[in-house]
């Protein structure tokens, strides 16, 4: 219940990616400004960890623009970065605060989550909804509203909107019935339009062997300002000219520039990341908290690695209680008894202490990886209990009483249990102490698995005895006198 929960340990995969964004408006000459200075600092300044960087103006993940940018930065080998300060943490937190110091734009420096497939970046991945028709206004303003709690909060760093900000739109107004006595259908003003401002493929000819489009577009100087739509023309269903200005007009207004859904509802993306010494379960659950005070037409959803992260924390439960039972079904298969598997079950909790005493002290979290050395565990407990509980009850179908029984087992299978589960440690004991690709995964899954190869081996050893013979006085169970194979040898005896 102590242990802060989490997903995927984080990963030195060797690569940084930096987004950039501008006030909304800034042309594309200032955005590969900004990018210029972004190449700077990590060819330079972080020479000693960064091999290249690749910049891209007016795109990123959150869309296009020419007020956007993307940067995508490969380390150096793991082996030429051994320093911690040359980890991909240290470079993003020593770029970040640099780039802080910008004024004329934003720029986010992250490493790639542990699975590329589950998103774009580490952290959390946070849609904020609009499930009760508030309208694009009220969704900005429930953005505002986390986003300034999340400044504040101990809990979160480097929450940022993975979108574009609101811009300047001229939004044009049909007049449908004056279009409709001019006889001018709505399809052709669309296209007008498209094609003055935009393009529009018409066909293709052939010229010196080789096939070549023919696009339609306005000249640049008549579709530069807004007044240039007074001066288009429409064709109406009698073939004559209409003029623009006759049947629509146009006025300035602020919006999004793209449209952002999530589930069928208006969305907004948030990404942020945990604070140094916190996991994203404890991020994720400050990001819950933010949402229950905004609102009550404004919902959220987890999407990406976030997703990911809940549904496994749903399934923890149900998949320890099953692993349990199916220890429990195998031992009383083996034992032919319904009272010795309690046994055991008892040895379970000793067992996992050590993996989670570990992963405590180290500082983990409890993530996928912890959860599967934690399982382990449980196996490993049962192993050493089977080892001793099996003699034991072999001496006592040979007339020993049953502590002389359960002392003469373990003196028996000390070493053997030694042997095992030692053999096991060191298999284990290189992935708890890793370093470089993918080691963030070989630490959690070492570390669970070596704190309780060690709980299982060497409490189980004392403990295992005695709940033994507890389980044993207490449940009453008839115990064997002697076994047929034993009564011959007594007979056969004085023979010899």
């Amino acid at each position: 219940m102590q242990l802060r929960t989490s997903y995927l340990p984080d990963e030195d995969q060797g690569i940084l990616l930096c987004q950039v964004t501008l006030p909304a408006g800034s042309t594309l000459e200032q955005t590969e400004a900004v990018l210029a200075r972004v190449r700077d600092q990590f060819l330079n300044k972080e020479k000693d960890a960064v091999e290249s960087i690749m910049t891209i103006a007016g795109q990123n993940q959150a869309g296009r623009g020419q007020n956007i940018g993307m940067a995508y930065v490969r380390l150096k080998d793991w082996k030429l970065r051994p320093r911690r300060e040359q980890k991909v943490t240290a470079v993003a937190n020593r770029t970040m605060k640099a780039f802080s110091q910008l004024r004329n734009a934003m720029v986010f420096v992250f490493p790639p989550p542990a699975v590329t497939e589950l998103g774009n970046a580490k952290g959390i991945d946070f849609q904020l909804q609009d499930r009760g028709g508030l309208g694009h206004e009220g969704l900005m303003e429930a953005r505002r509203q986390v986003l300034d709690m999340a400044a504040k909060d101990p809990r979160l760093a480097r929450v940022r909107p993975n979108g574009l900000d609101d811009v300047p739109q001229y939004r044009i107004t049909v007049d449908m019935e004056k279009a409709g006595a001019l006889g001018v259908p709505i399809t052709a003003i669309h296209n007008t339009i498209s094609t003055a401002f935009g393009s529009s493929y018409v066909n293709n000819f052939l010229k010196s062997g080789r096939v070549k489009h023919v696009d339609l577009q306005a000249d640049a100087p008549y579709r530069m300002l807004p007044g240039d739509l007074e001066k288009l023309y429409v064709r109406n269903t009698k073939g004559k000219m209409v003029p623009y200005s006759t049947f629509a007009s146009g006025r300035w207004t602020y919006g999004s520039p793209k449209l952002e859904r999530f589930n069928a509802f208006p969305s907004i993306n948030i990404w942020g990341e945990a604070a140094p010494g916190r996991s994203s379960g404890e991020a994720m659950q400050a990001m819950e908290d933010f949402a229950s005070k905004l609102p009550k037409q404004i919902g959220y959803d987890w999407t990406g690695i976030s997703y990911q992260e809940r549904e496994a924390r749903a399934q923890t439960a149900p998949l320890y209680a099953f692993s349990i039972l199916i220890i429990f079904l195998c031992v009383a298969a083996l034992y032919e008894s319904w009272t010795i598997p309690f046994v055991n079950l008892l040895m379970l909790p000793l067992g996992v202490f050590g993996a989670t005493a570990a992963t405590w002290l180290f500082g983990m979290p409890n993530n996928v990886y912890f959860q599967i050395g934690f399982l382990t565990t449980l196996g490993l407990s049962t192993k050493n209990a089977i080892l001793i509980i099996q003699f034991a009850q072999h001496r006592m179908e040979h007339g020993e009483k049953l502590v002389e029984a359960t002392l003469g087992a373990v003196r028996t299978r000390f070493r053997p249990v030694i042997m095992t589960s030692m053999a096991f440690f060191f298999g284990v004991l290189p992935l708890a102490i890793s370093r470089g690709a993918g080691s963030g995964a070989q630490n959690a899954i070492g570390t669970a698995v070596v704190g309780g190869m060690l709980s299982a081996t060497f409490i189980d050893l004392i403990f295992i005895p005695l709940f033994f013979v507890l389980v044993t006085q207490i449940f009453k169970g008839k115990r064997p006198n002697q076994t047929t194979e034993h009564r011959l040898d007594s007979t056969a005896s004085p023979a010899r």
